[in-house]
């Protein structure tokens, strides 16, 4: 299944071309290392209230990602499947430190912090905005890295009205396994064990409070 620029999503799937057409190439990430149970995919929406004023909209697309992707571990999620975890927090390492841990632990998933970078996305969004290897994986880089993201799934676009919410949240889809598409499903499921841990319907909540029309 050929995706973006040699990355891969999620780790053993491999991407050589763009998914969105006029965009950079994305890479994608791995599953939830906590899978929930049916009940817990319908349960109360993430934001009990309409949006909050003191949350941007990047900031709560971004709760949604980390609810489908890092649970409660959020920006110190590591990929379930690791059988040889990081020596320090994945917050506490620098960029470097994390691409050594990768470096000496082949074999194994490596998805890494609240949105589940896997190595190629992670490196590609590293060089793209010229960041050290020296910079610590703080919630900050994080949340950069993420932004850059969801650019290229559309935001901006969407935020202008020029695509569908619907449309943006199938670009999601592509990006992050754990979210579905409007099929109900993962865009990657079955592929090495993924599958959508929020339903369609709650996806769709969630992003209606953002982009009520």
């Amino acid at each position: 299944m050929k995706k973006p620029n040699g990355a891969v999503a999620p780790e053993g799937i491999i991407h050589d071309g763009s998914l969105f057409a006029g965009q950079g190439g994305l890479g994608l990430f791995a599953p939830h290392p906590v899978r929930p149970t049916k009940a817990a995919m319908r349960r109360a929406p993430i934001t009990a209230s309409p949006l909050s004023q003191n949350l941007t909209v990047a900031a709560h697309i971004r709760q949604i990602i980390s609810q489908a992707e890092a649970g409660r571990k959020g920006y110190d999620a590591v990929q379930h499947g690791a059988r040889r975890l990081p020596h320090k927090q994945p917050t506490q390492m620098t960029i470097a430190e994390i691409y050594q841990w990768i470096e000496q632990t082949p074999g194994q998933p490596h998805a890494i912090g609240r949105y589940q970078f896997i190595p190629a996305t992670l490196k590609r969004l590293v060089r793209k905005l010229d960041m050290s290897p020296h910079e610590t994986f703080n919630e900050t880089i994080q949340d950069r890295l993420a932004d850059v993201l969801l650019e290229e799934a559309g935001l901006t676009q969407a935020k202008r009205g020029e695509i569908s919410r619907q449309t943006f949240m199938n670009n999601l889809a592509k990006i992050w396994a754990g979210l579905p598409n409007s099929t109900g499903k993962s865009h990657y499921h079955g592929h090495a064990g993924n599958r959508a841990t929020m339903t369609w319907a709650r996806f769709r909540a969630e992003m209606e409070k953002i982009f009520p029309s």
